[in-house]
């Protein structure tokens, strides 16, 4: 584990308190360098050792990273990171099957997500991407960029990101698990391993100063890979949402949300780059919310 630099500048490293959990993987606590935390020297090493390349299989780029050290003491922060590729390594080695073969076998096909994989076989469904300036002007993403990932059937199937899908499809996985964890007779999961994911299970000792840019999604913990929200908006700039309520975006501003609450399930998708910088979801959540006090953002 990394604990500073020496007298010529060289990381200087440490045995953590303790051993990563699975938990710590699923809740982003294992200590994992990413994000935007990785300009140090943790992140040189990160680099180097190159976890994210296409061209290499999931194990092998997992096998990488475990090169690489801890950023910080397993469950003493919050930080985003590559722990959703570990957990996607973790089954290949608990399944015996390829991550992509799983997620077919065992999500895709009982939901009939028919349109959702790692290739696109048809380029001209793909949406189209675009950079948004800070004057608002969209400049669209050259397509041999916008299709690395997608355009070819590459050795890396990660957990983290790399999946293309339409709102049909992402919106049957969101009423499954609005469902407790079954849609039209398939189940996927029980109801109590849905609750237990969208349960806070962030470690008390984790401050707000040790959440990295959680804080800035609102009144939100972290439970199983999402985050969930355990208080009312704070204020009227936090976007209106029920307690409960469990959620995760992506980098091209998409967004979905289950609220078992209000038994509602949202998708936003959208194609533009970079996230965060206009309140397209706040706006999102206030137009659906607009008729429930109960989940809105206070009026003073």
């Amino acid at each position: 584990m990394y604990a500073g630099t020496d007298a010529k500048g060289q990381p200087l490293l440490l045995p953590p308190k303790r051993a990563i959990t699975i938990r710590d993987l699923m809740r982003h606590t294992a200590g994992l360098v990413g994000g935007g935390d990785d300009t140090g020297p943790v992140g040189a090493l990160y680099r180097k050792a190159d976890p994210d390349s296409l061209d290499r299989t999931l194990a092998e780029n997992i096998r990488r990273l475990a090169t690489v050290p801890l950023l910080y003491e397993p469950g003493t922060r919050w930080l985003y990171s590559p722990a959703v590729d570990v957990q996607a390594r973790l089954v290949e080695v608990l399944s015996g099957e390829a991550f992509d073969a799983y997620l077919q076998k065992h999500v895709f096909a009982p939901l009939k997500m028919k349109d959702t994989g790692y290739v696109v076989r048809d380029r001209a469904r793909l949406a189209a991407l675009y950079m948004r300036s800070d004057d608002g002007v969209m400049t669209r993403i050259p397509d041999a960029e916008a299709l690395k990932i997608n355009g070819r059937d590459t050795a890396l199937k990660p957990g983290s990101w790399g999946l293309t899908s339409t709102l049909d499809d992402y919106m049957r996985f969101a009423r499954m698990l609005l469902g407790g964890g079954q849609l039209d007779g398939a189940r996927l999961l029980r109801p109590e391993t849905v609750r237990l994911m969208a349960s806070d299970a962030l470690p008390p000792v984790i401050g707000a100063t040790d959440r990295s840019w959680l804080p800035n999604k609102g009144q939100v913990g972290f439970g199983i890979d999402f985050a969930v929200r355990i208080a009312r908006p704070a204020t009227v700039s936090e976007a209106s949402g029920e307690i409960g309520e469990f959620f995760w975006d992506g980098a091209a501003n998409t967004l979905f949300w289950v609220d078992p609450v209000n038994d509602l399930a949202a998708v936003l998708f959208t194609q533009y780059l970079p996230p965060a910088r206009l309140p397209l979801h706040k706006a999102f959540r206030d137009a659906i919310y607009a008729d429930d006090s109960s989940a809105a953002a206070p009026k003073n």
